[in-house]
């Protein structure tokens, strides 16, 4: 009977270990869009106060956030961009996106089939009034104008800088390897952001470029195309150069609008920052950062 029991007693340490180990491996997806509305984000477009929608940029259609200029006659400079509430520094986000009929007219020539997700951006609410791009890491997407090879997946870099193979970029913009995607079909993109040491792009589920030690710095697009040209305030500009150089390691996720019609849907955050104590409740295998005050335990 002892032996029954002991049997027993480790069958189910057995499980119950196994089912704490799959709860740990489970990653928890966090969508940022409802597919409803746009609560949780945040619109910023140049020369308009926060959240002033200018003619219905910014909508939801379907289950899908449409960036649309079916109501402007012409684009007059209105770079924009729709910035979600939480901050992060290690993690991944997913998306699809979609490229739809024809530039507004007015857009300057390389927003053809060209916008972009924000990475380690500032906030909505720092940005000055005519402020057209944010600090940040974009994510450059790209639609094939079929006529050849025109990459996805790159990297450009407002008020930024990093670094690849152990070597400082000065580049405003780095290409990808990515392949070309001609038409209006979605494509799945994602990016590995791991604060401030790696950022990994990804398209189609194959990385297409990485960099290394993200920093404030090298002007807003290069030494000589400065602040003022991005309509900084002279305070805003002050500040970022006195952060010049200095790690960038957390900010905020934004989509652009920079007068080409596209559509986002299915976007998703995988937080790596948090509980790393096995003990915990809330534990989770993947998390790359620890951040133990989020920990949660049995009472």
């Amino acid at each position: 009977m002892k032996t029954l029991r002991y049997v027993a007693l480790l069958f189910f340490i057995s499980v119950t270990v196994t089912i704490a180990q799959k709860a740990a491996q489970k990653e928890e997806w966090v969508s940022l869009f409802n597919g409803k509305d746009l609560t949780g984000w945040d619109i910023k477009i140049a020369g308009l106060p926060l959240n002033d929608n200018y003619k219905n940029t910014f909508r939801v259609d379907d289950g899908v956030l449409r960036i649309a200029y079916d109501q402007y006659k012409t684009f007059d400079g209105k770079y924009g961009h729709i910035y979600y509430k939480t901050p992060y520094s290690y993690y991944k986000v997913r998306f699809k996106y979609r490229f739809l009929g024809n530039q507004t007219p007015g857009g300057d020539s390389w927003n053809v089939r060209n916008s972009g997700i924000m990475l380690h951006s500032q906030s909505a609410q720092s940005l000055s009034l005519g402020q057209t791009f944010p600090v940040s890491l974009e994510m450059q997407l790209l639609g094939g104008l079929g006529q050849g090879p025109r990459h996805t997946g790159n990297l450009c870099t407002p008020g930024t800088q990093v670094h690849m193979n152990g070597k400082l970029r000065p580049e405003h913009c780095t290409d990808s390897d990515s392949k070309t995607y001609d038409g209006d079909q979605w494509v799945t993109a994602e990016a590995i952001v791991l604060g401030d040491s790696v950022v990994h792009q990804l398209i189609e589920s194959d990385t297409v470029l990485t960099y290394e030690r993200p920093e404030v710095g090298g002007g807003f697009v290069s030494r000589d195309h400065d602040w003022s040209a991005g309509h900084f305030s002279s305070e805003a500009a002050s500040y970022w150069n006195g952060r010049a150089n200095t790690a960038l390691g957390e900010g905020y996720i934004a989509l652009q609008a920079e007068s080409h019609p596209i559509d986002f849907k299915q976007i998703e955050v995988l937080d790596l920052k948090g509980c790393m104590d096995p003990k915990a409740l809330n534990y989770k295998s993947y998390y790359v950062k620890a951040d133990n005050t989020q920990c949660r335990y049995k009472k």
